[in-house]
C-alpha cells in the first residue's frame, strides 16, 4: 500500500485533478495538506471531495503548521486535533523541531532540515521522536525544486537523517508535496529516487506502513485514554 500524507491540497476541482493522477501512477491513499488559515475552508467542499472521488483513491486532509512561535502551534493543535487525520509542523527553526517532537498531540515533523546548512536533528532529538511517537518527514519535492548546491546539501541532510533512523529507529514517513499534477510520480520512480539518495527497499516500505499506521491512530484517537490504553464499549 502505497501512502502519500502531503500533497498540497488547493480548490476542489485542482484536487480532483491531482488525485486521479495519483490514482493512475499507482498510489492509494493520499493526504491534501492544508495551512492553519486555509484548513477550515477546506473542511467545507470535503464531501464534495468524497463524491467525486468514490472509488478512485482514498484520501484525508493533513493540517500543516507553519509557525515559528511555539505557544502558537500548541494553540492550533488543541484546536483543530479531533477534526485531521493527521498534524504535520513545517521544522526548520531549532526551538520548533524540538518543540514539536516533545508534543505527543503532534504526529509529524515535517522538513526539520528546511533553510538549514544541517539536518535539524541530532541524537536528543531523534530519541524524543521515538519517545512521542512524532514521526519525522522528507519531502520529495525539496530535491525535485532545488539545483545544484542546495540540492546535493538538501540530499546530504537526508543522509544525515538516514543515519540517526538508522541508530534510534524513529519513524519515518517520505511525501512527494506535490502541488501540481506534473509534480506527482509514479510509485515505482518515488521509491528509485529514495534508494538513489540510500534508504534501502525495506525501509521505504516501513515509512508507508507508518503513515498508515498515522491515519489508523488517529481515527481511534478519541477512544484513546492515555498512551496504550483505549476505551472500548460498556455493551456486552
Amino acid at each position: 500500500m502505497f501512502f502519500d500524507l502531503n500533497i498540497e491540497g488547493s480548490s476542489l476541482e485542482d484536487n480532483i485533478d491531482l488525485a486521479c493522477e495519483a490514482s493512475k501512477y499507482g498510489w492509494n491513499h493520499i493526504n491534501f495538506s492544508y495551512n492553519q488559515n486555509d484548513f477550515k475552508q477546506a473542511l467545507e467542499f470535503k464531501q464534495d471531495l468524497y463524491d467525486n472521488l468514490e472509488k478512485t483513491i482514498d484520501f484525508d486532509y493533513t493540517l500543516e503548521i507553519k509557525s515559528n512561535n511555539v505557544a502558537e502551534i500548541r494553540k492550533i493543535v488543541r484546536k483543530f486535533r479531533n477534526k485531521s487525520s493527521c498534524i504535520s509542523v513545517v521544522g526548520g527553526d531549532l526551538k520548533v523541531n524540538r518543540a514539536v517532537l516533545e508534543n505527543i498531540q503532534i504526529d509529524v515533523l515535517s522538513r526539520p532540515y528546511l533553510r538549514r546548512y544541517d539536518s535539524g536533528l541530532n541524537q536528543v532529538l531523534a530519541k524524543e521522536s521515538v519517545r512521542n511517537n512524532v514521526a519525522i518527514e522528507l519531502c520529495f519535492k525539496d530535491v525535485l525544486k532545488s539545483y545544484l548546491a542546495h540540492r546535493a546539501k538538501v540530499i546530504s541532510n537526508f543522509k544525515d537523517i538516514y543515519t540517526l533512523y538508522r541508530k534510534f529507529d524513529f519513524p519515518l514517513i517520505l511525501s512527494s508535496r506535490a502541488e501540481s499534477v506534473f509534480d506527482i510520480r509514479t510509485t515505482h520512480d518515488f521509491i528509485a529516487f529514495f534508494k538513489q539518495t540510500g534508504l534501502e527497499a525495506g525501509e521505504i516500505n516501513k515509512s508507508f506502513l507508518t503513515a498508515q499506521n498515522i491515519l489508523e491512530f488517529n481515527r481511534d484517537r478519541k477512544n484513546l485514554i492515555l498512551k496504550g490504553v483505549r476505551r472500548v464499549s460498556d455493551e456486552a
